[in-house]
């Protein structure tokens, strides 16, 4: 459910990550900046370039089962 719960969610700079992935980094109004960023799960999001920016998950890290 951690995916479910974090894919349409606003993710703030410092807020830890509950899903490892490639997060896009958008603008206050929603648009997208183009940047993205990988964070990897319980890592903190690193600082936006601009204030009230924020991150939205945009592709899954997907991890190989041994």
């Amino acid at each position: 459910m951690k995916i479910v719960e974090s894919v349409f969610k606003r993710h703030n700079p410092g807020e830890k990550a509950k899903v490892s992935g490639q997060y896009m980094v958008m603008n206050p109004d929603g648009t997208p900046t183009g940047r993205e960023k990988n964070v990897t799960e319980g890592e903190p999001f690193p600082p936006t370039p601009r204030k009230g920016q924020w991150y939205l998950l945009v592709d899954v890290t997907k991890h190989k089962r041994k």
